[in-house]
């Protein structure tokens, strides 16, 4: 049982990807695209920033602030669709 591709992306010895042959052109394009970014230091950066301030963190509450002085107190919002 192989987990994980090879360095031509194969699976074993029949390997390749299994996707449709409409999807073939697309799936390259992605990887070329992939392997440009993917050296880019400002890419990496911007990458790293969306991991940290996304991707399995806790949602910060948000200060509505016009809210509160409409309503006479403290109101936050935690933002769930991020």
């Amino acid at each position: 049982m192989y987990n994980v591709p090879d360095e031509k992306g194969h699976f074993g010895e029949f390997g390749g990807r299994y996707v449709s042959e409409t999807l073939m052109k697309n799936l390259e394009n992605l990887e070329k695209e992939y392997k440009k970014v993917i050296e880019d230091e400002s890419f990496i950066e911007e990458l790293k920033y969306y991991y940290r301030e996304y991707i399995g963190r806790p949602n910060p509450l948000y200060y509505a602030e016009r809210l509160s002085k409409y309503l006479g107190f403290k109101v936050y919002l935690k933002r769930e669709d991020l």
